[in-house]
């Protein structure tokens, strides 16, 4: 069984919402999440979902990346995928979400800002359910693209190559990030933690027919 997950595909994460938090390219995914997901057996989606009332708000960039002191909540962001905007759509191209098999919504309580896609909180605790739902799928493979590498995607990936005993390959050509440094970085952890990183869905077909 091989799932794709496609994370965080959302307007608020590319030029088209430019006062939130636009990632260069982030707009330009949408083929190969398409093409990756034609891989798989079934399709995951996962989205940011604020509150506009979320303690960690700020107003103004240079304001963000600071410490907020909430437990769930590590450091401060623009306002970005507030519930019910024109951000918090997924990225036209991109299947409805009644038509992906699983879906994550995460980031709901105003106290809380996770990142990654198997766990509400921070300290991994409180399981949003997609860990147990590829295992009783008994998936063998997961494919992993979205937005922002450096921060959802990363984090996404060391969650799952910690919950299960599964290849996660991370398709590069579905990805984009926020900085240069930090994105090096994600790349450099995903692989040093297992990771299978390819560069587009051609490759991860080919590597999936020779296993």
């Amino acid at each position: 069984m091989i799932v794709s997950i496609d994370v965080d595909a959302q307007k608020t994460f590319s030029p088209l919402c430019p006062a939130e938090l636009p990632v260069l390219e982030g707009d330009t995914i949408v083929a190969e999440l398409n093409a990756q997901a034609l891989l798989a057996d079934l399709r995951v989606m996962t989205k940011d979902a604020h509150s506009p009332y979320a303690k960690w708000l700020v107003e103004k960039p240079e304001q963000m990346l600071k410490p907020t002191g909430l437990p769930e909540a590590d450091v401060t962001w623009v306002s970005h995928a507030i519930v019910g905007s024109y951000g918090y759509e997924l990225l036209d191209g991109l299947p409805a979400a009644k038509e992906y098999d699983f879906c994550v919504w995460k980031g709901v309580d105003p106290e809380f800002h996770p990142y990654g896609a198997c766990f509400h909180d921070i300290g991994e605790k409180l399981s949003t359910g997609l860990l147990e739902w590829l295992r009783a799928k008994q998936v063998k493979t997961v494919i992993v693209g979205g937005l922002a590498t450096d921060y959802c995607v990363k984090t996404t990936v060391l969650q799952l190559l910690k919950g299960g005993d599964w290849t996660v390959i991370v398709n590069a050509a579905a990805c984009r990030g926020i900085a240069p440094e930090t994105v090096e970085h994600a790349w450099e952890l995903m692989m040093q933690a297992g990771a299978v990183v390819l560069e587009n869905a051609v490759e991860i077909h080919n590597y999936i027919k020779n296993q």
